[in-house]
């Protein structure tokens, strides 16, 4: 099963699903940008029916505590849009780990998480349905981040839930499957994000070969990258067999990011990248993977160990 913020459901009904993004968010105690600040109800309740009419069923939130994680507007807007909402245990990576939590270890992590995935967030009685994202810095796993994702291994090994992470730039993605793997969390749990932000295909190559899934989750973002290369990068991954371990989404987290500001919002990828994936050639049959597929089994919560 599916675990969403409604409850849960057979990985057959999430349907077309965004698989790493942000709806509420606030990233401004740490950017000191008002940009990095999703507050506005009615503006997710906007992107979302928007999201929706484009063919989106469901969307993966990894906003955690420190980023501005608020389930209950989750849950509301689920209700309101028919749209399936994953939500989120975890932490992000430092500086954002909060205040509470910075002199934690492995063991203390893993409690946490546990505690949220069997009892509920925040006293909410909402349970998550993934732990994430939980990140490391560019080229760089700080002590702390290293006892955050081995807590995240632990629990995931627990509780069944898929653990997804963050890649500073796409960086040290397979040195996180090493570390959360040699913690007993097998591969068919581990989501690497942010893939399409390295460069070095060879690197992105090595994760795949792990048997983990890794999402292409910042698609529009051209700042960073330009989207036709990550055509290119899928292109060759297909060719090597590779098209039942990719996810995709936009990672969007500044209102410049929104429809309604001007930016693109979170349909960019069922209405600008799956025709560039077409035209490039791209079969219906992989693309049903990428969208539906794949996501529908990376989520799936595996059996608990106790």
């Amino acid at each position: 099963m599916i675990q969403t913020v409604l409850g849960k459901i057979a990985p057959e009904e999430l349907g077309v699903c965004s698989a790493h993004e942000h709806l509420s968010i606030d990233l401004s105690r740490i950017k000191q940008d008002p940009d990095t600040i999703l507050d506005d109800e009615q503006g997710m309740l906007e992107e979302l029916e928007d999201f929706s009419h484009l063919g989106g069923n469901s969307m993966v939130e990894v906003t955690n505590d420190g980023m501005g994680r608020n389930v209950l507007l989750l849950q509301k807007l689920s209700k309101q849009t028919g749209v399936h909402i994953v939500a989120c245990t975890g932490f992000y990576k430092d500086p954002y780990i909060p205040e509470y939590a910075m002199g934690w270890k492995a063991a203390e992590f893993a409690k946490h998480f546990i505690k949220e995935a069997t009892e509920g967030i925040e006293e909410t009685g909402i349970l998550p349905g993934v732990i994430g994202e939980v990140g490391t810095s560019k080229d760089e796993m700080k002590p702390i981040e290293r006892e955050l994702l081995i807590g995240a291994a632990l629990a995931g090994v627990e509780t069944g839930l898929p653990v997804t992470t963050h890649t500073t730039l796409g960086t040290l993605g397979y040195e996180q499957v090493k570390l959360l793997t040699k913690h007993g969390l097998p591969a068919e749990q581990i989501i690497i994000g942010h893939q399409d932000l390295m460069r070095d295909q060879a690197a992105v190559l090595a994760v795949l070969e792990t048997g983990v899934y890794i999402a292409f989750d910042t698609i529009g973002k051209n700042n960073y990258r330009p989207d036709e290369e990550r055509v290119e990068f899928l292109l060759d991954f297909i060719s090597r067999g590779f098209e039942k371990q990719i996810l995709l989404s936009a990672d969007l987290t500044r209102k410049s990011h929104w429809k309604k500001h001007g930016g693109p919002g979170y349909g960019l990828v069922l209405r600008d990248f799956i025709p560039m994936l077409k035209s490039a050639g791209v079969s219906e049959e992989v693309l049903q993977h990428f969208l539906v597929i794949n996501p529908s089994r990376a989520f799936s919560v595996k059996e608990r160990k106790s």
